[in-house]
């Protein structure tokens, strides 16, 4: 079998184009065949011409090949800016919301670090029914801490210069019991402002389930998760 060249290949096509552009020219332009196949001629030269600046022109192929890299260094730069704008806005999200979610959790006795040994001078304990001594509420106690902790702010609101000693005093979380009517859902207070409620005292908080999983007639019982933070209580 013959070998056949790129060259020879490429005007094998023309010429096979030539075929059917002969047979639509003459539909159009009659049957006289000198003027067919002046008319083929013709525009087998033109396309000849139009195939060769398109298609095998070297700045043709120049001009594609710039756009090309063009669109595509754009779409990367996009890509890349893209990329960097996710990781820089779900990164800072993700350390803000990570920062946030550690101090809110180490203030207010919500901290989950073991309280272990308990310390002789915390006389409450998680799970106890108190009434606080002014307002008049009663709740349950959900965690304590040896003394205040939350932001400088709130400290120096709760406690102006005259009560600055309350600060390293134990305080106490409570859930507010919401049928005292009470404005507030919890509190956070001194050891001092309560007192413990003895006897039967059912508190109504929506919180409640999470924290414990029932009463045991003199205060309510931990939750397992609760419990591994407050093993003596």
């Amino acid at each position: 079998m013959p070998h056949i060249n790129a060259a020879a290949a490429l005007q094998i096509c023309v010429l096979l184009s030539a075929l059917p552009a002969q047979y639509f020219i003459s539909q159009w332009y009659g049957t006289d065949s000198a003027q067919r196949i002046q008319i083929t001629e013709r525009l087998i030269i033109a396309s000849w011409s139009s195939f060769t600046k398109s298609c095998l022109s070297r700045d043709a192929w120049a001009d594609r090949l710039k756009l090309w890299l063009s669109k595509t260094r754009t779409c990367l730069n996009v890509g890349l800016l893209i990329l960097h704008f996710r990781s820089w806005y779900y990164g800072e999200k993700k350390t803000k919301i990570g920062n946030s979610e550690a101090e809110t959790h180490s203030y207010f006795a919500e901290s989950t670090h073991v309280r272990s040994p308990k310390p002789e001078y915390i006389h409450f304990s998680v799970g106890q029914v108190i009434g606080h001594k002014r307002f008049g509420y009663s709740g349950v106690i959900v965690g304590w801490d040896v003394k205040a902790k939350a932001p400088e702010e709130w400290l120096q609101h709760k406690y102006p210069p005259a009560k600055q000693g309350l600060k390293d005093t134990p305080h106490y979380r409570i859930l507010i019991n919401k049928a005292n009517g009470y404005g507030k859902s919890t509190a956070y207070v001194p050891e001092e402002e309560i007192t413990i409620i003895m006897g039967v005292e059912v508190v109504h908080h929506p919180d409640m389930k999470a924290y414990f999983s029932g009463y045991d007639g003199s205060k309510y019982i931990m939750q397992p998760w609760l419990k591994k933070i407050y093993p003596h209580d």
